[in-house]
């Protein structure tokens, strides 16, 4: 009996000592984590009772928060969120859980805004699932100062213009710090950021992709786009000074939405990327995380054909919470 109480506390050491050595292995170098990987309404879909989202509805382990990444500075306590969505409070929980900038406990008399530990926003675009998680931070809720969001011109203006968004202005919960595409501006000395414009549905503001640079790794994240084909850049070349590729992987292929025409919801399928992609080397193809996955998409299925054929061919599929050093 005492052999066996020996042997499991010794089992149990081990796996404690990875998970610790795992986290200690970032040190005080950056790194970035996934937040969310599905599309800008999550999964399961708001009123889907089809077979692609009773699974989820049924298992909740299987759900999955809006797209989003988190880029976090642990030497100097600092962490931004690309495309702040919809599950806000969900992903900055998964963060301050996860890698924690505060106390278990925090004094009551702390106002609520010094708990928020948000050093900036970088919105994508002015669709529904990449920029409304900063309402949580107005008035109604955390009530912050002056958290900078770094935006493109008519992203600026999208804000500055129209309610609810300019109340988070005028009462300064945010300032906008104005971008440029292809200019690269720095988040803080160990980090830096460059915006490229993508062609997508711009009814509101201009669509990006962003590069960002660590002191030791890169990664894109390209959330949305129409299709590779149209887009100035060549999506080669992007991956190729990169060491991560977060690639919009909305659907998986053709006919994914019965009875709605896909010219209205243009994006690469998942199949054309690989397509691509397929005569590189493992270790390119590697590097490429699809992300933004709509409720239809098989791969968001842990059992289907098309999510093992993927992971086979070397792509990448992270989970929420996903943690990638830079």
């Amino acid at each position: 009996m005492k052999k066996v109480l020996f042997l499991s506390l010794v089992v149990c050491l081990l796996f404690t000592g990875f998970s610790i050595w795992g986290k200690e292995k970032l040190g005080d170098d950056p790194f970035v984590v996934v937040l969310g990987t599905a599309q800008d309404v999550g999964y399961p879909h708001a009123g889907c009772k089809k077979e692609c989202c009773l699974r989820a509805w049924k298992n909740s382990s299987l759900r999955r928060l809006i797209c989003s990444i988190a880029v976090v500075d642990p030497l100097t306590k600092e962490r931004w969120i690309i495309d702040p969505s919809p599950n806000f409070i969900e992903q900055w929980m998964l963060l301050e859980d996860t890698y924690p900038f505060l106390p278990k406990v925090v004094d009551k008399n702390v106002p609520l805004y010094d708990c928020l530990k948000v050093s900036g926003f970088l919105p994508t675009h002015a669709h529904i699932g990449h920029y409304p998680g900063m309402m949580f931070i107005g008035r109604e809720g955390i009530g912050a100062n002056g958290v900078p969001v770094y935006a493109m011109p008519r992203m600026s203006e999208f804000l500055q213009n129209n309610g609810p968004w300019n109340q988070l202005v005028n009462l300064n919960n945010i300032t906008i710090y104005p971008i440029q595409e292809n200019v690269t501006f720095n988040l803080n000395n160990r980090i830096s950021v460059t915006a490229m414009r993508v062609p997508h549905r711009d009814e509101y503001s201009e669509t990006v992709g962003f590069i960002v640079q660590g002191p030791n790794k890169s990664f894109a994240y390209i959330s949305d786009i129409n299709k590779w084909e149209v887009w100035e850049r060549r999506i080669e070349d992007v991956v190729a000074q990169v060491d991560y590729a977060f690639l919009d992987g909305t659907f998986y292929g053709e006919g994914e939405i019965p009875g709605k025409s896909i010219e209205e919801i243009p994006h690469p399928f998942v199949v054309e990327t690989m397509k691509i992609f397929d005569t590189f080397p493992l270790s390119e193809r590697n590097k490429i995380y699809f992300v933004h996955l709509n409720h239809t998409n098989p791969l968001l299925n842990p059992k289907s054909k098309e999510r093992k054929l993927v992971k086979k061919a070397g792509y990448n599929l992270p989970d929420d919470g996903t943690v990638l050093g830079l």
